[in-house]
């Protein structure tokens, strides 16, 4: 995140108010930041919200049935067709709401908004459709079928568009919680580091808190974060230092009633406690809590490698695939063409890797080397710069011109859409590794193998080349235990995005 600030626009400053206070407590040009920004920003969302609804029931009314009056019939009682549309209007927006599709946790942050937005549409419809069916209301379903798509697919928008604003904004060191992290001097240091990584975080951090007589130096957006309080007086630093949030890393300590305590003195004081899960590669789906006689029992479901959500991967990966070899054809063609005439060699450069369970196969990739590549690997070993198992060399003197332009924008994997299609690999998933990388993984890191590796992952959206080995096992073995069609979906879409604008390929 960047710590520069800039002077706001007029739709910054209607939703930042006044608000805004630097550290020094200057406010002109200072950063947005604490949750006075969320009121007005949780307004225009709404305003947004029934101005599309609005707008999607409007076109399915016109659509369906032009300019003409209408009617059908409720009990016996003509009623006019736009007031069966406002009322489906009205309750759409109500519905949205009541999912807490607005809520301040859910802003900028993860898919859980969008999801949450498509499970409200769905819902409201659904029982209108019941509702429709058990008092016999005579509807045209030709309404409802332009209605719900059209209007989903305009609230994605809509939703998608203020996110990359206030994403923007964020970046800039705007519209951010101020919070303060508490725990022990690692935990601190890892939770701070992680929120400094992705600005999606939505948190400015104004303090630490650390055990007594603990000390530690560590800054965040290029400032140094102050120690503002020992663990048992971590409300008071709250309150003194405007906080909004209080962030409770990892463990942290003291009693085991610490966090009761904690949340008992920050009621009334407008800050809101988070705890940072220890469960690091656990993802929020598989988490579920029971209680049982006051005691909180949280209970996290095992991954499973099998079964029909695998079987819908598969059909997912067999569609997409097959569709894409046959719109990439011509493409295809042409590249082949330019391969041959940029120098020696076949198109397709075949690989042996490893897949599901240890399982081997050739991966299919358009020729980006010279062809004596894995003959000359042998004499530029000793100038590896990749981390761990793997090699890479940002200018390996292997690669073609044409083929530097290939990795760049990873073209030179499409021809992995026919891998996907035989099932040898799926569209996303842990990177394709060499036998020779297996043989040195570490005893943990064989579960990369436990489900098919992907064209795409993880991996390709969160810096690709310049990841350490650390990190890139760290997110493959995540995704492993915690995939999902509609997390599949995002990692697609993002990858579009980073291929567009390539970070980290060579």
């Amino acid at each position: 995140m960047s710590s520069v600030s800039r002077t706001l626009s007029p739709l910054e400053t209607l939703v930042a108010g006044n608000h805004g206070r630097s550290f020094s407590g200057r406010a002109s040009d200072a950063p947005r930041v604490g949750l006075a920004w969320s009121r007005r920003y949780r307004m225009l969302l709404s305003a947004s919200d029934a101005a599309v609804i609005i707008l999607a029931v409007t076109v399915a009314l016109f659509a369906r049935f032009g300019l003409g009056d209408a009617e059908l019939s409720v009990a016996g009682v003509s009623v006019q067709y736009q007031v069966v549309a406002l009322m489906v209007a009205i309750l759409w927006f109500v519905t949205i709401g009541a999912f807490r599709t607005r809520a301040t946790r859910m802003l900028g942050v993860g898919f859980a908004e969008y999801r949450s937005v498509v499970n409200a549409s769905l819902f409201i419809f659904g029982l209108l459709a019941i509702a429709f069916l058990v008092f016999q209301v005579q509807i045209a379903r030709g309404f409802f079928i332009i209605a719900l798509p059209i209007g989903l697919a305009a609230l994605l928008l809509e939703r998608w568009i203020w996110r990359r604003w206030l994403n923007h904004m964020r970046n800039d060191g705007h519209y951010l919680s101020r919070a303060i992290v508490v725990g022990s001097p690692a935990e601190v240091a890892y939770v701070v580091k992680q929120i400094e990584k992705k600005s999606g975080a939505a948190y400015s951090i104004v303090g630490m808190a650390l055990p007594e007589g603990d000390q530690m130096s560590l800054s965040f957006a290029g400032e140094t974060v102050p120690l503002v309080s020992s663990l048992d007086k971590v409300a008071d630093a709250a309150r003194m230092h405007g906080a909004d949030a209080v962030i409770v890393a990892g463990e942290s300590s003291g009693s085991g009633t610490f966090i009761r305590d904690l949340g008992w003195a920050l009621e009334g004081s407008g800050s809101e406690l988070v705890v940072a899960s220890g469960l690091t590669n656990v993802a929020g789906p598989r988490i579920h809590f029971r209680p049982v006689e006051g005691l909180p029992l949280m209970h996290v479901e095992l991954p499973q490698f099998e079964g029909g959500k695998h079987v819908a991967k598969r059909l997912f990966d067999i569609a997409v695939s097959a569709a894409a070899l046959i719109f990439l054809a011509p493409f295809f063609a042409i590249i082949a063409v330019a391969i041959r005439r940029d120098s020696e060699g076949g198109v397709f450069f075949r690989q042996e890797r490893v897949g599901r369970n240890g399982e081997t196969f050739h991966m299919v990739k358009f020729r980006s080397m010279v062809q004596t590549a894995e003959a000359d690997l042998q004499g530029l070993l000793d100038q590896n710069e990749g981390s761990g198992p793997l090699f890479k060399l940002k200018h390996d003197p292997r690669i073609t011109r044409l083929g530097a332009m290939l990795r760049k924008f990873s073209i030179d994997e499409l021809p992995q859409f026919w891998n996907v299609l035989m099932g040898h690999m799926s569209l996303v998933g842990p990177r394709p590794p060499l036998e020779s990388e297996v043989k040195d993984y570490e005893k943990h890191v064989h579960r990369r193998l436990y489900i098919k590796p992907g064209l795409t992952g993880m991996w390709q959206v969160n810096g690709r080349s310049d990841l350490s080995w650390e990190e890139s096992v760290r997110l493959d073995l995540y995704y492993v235990e915690n995939w999902s069609l509609t997390g599949d979906l995002i990692i697609l879409w993002r990858t579009f995005k980073v291929v567009t604008n390539p970070v980290g390929a060579y």
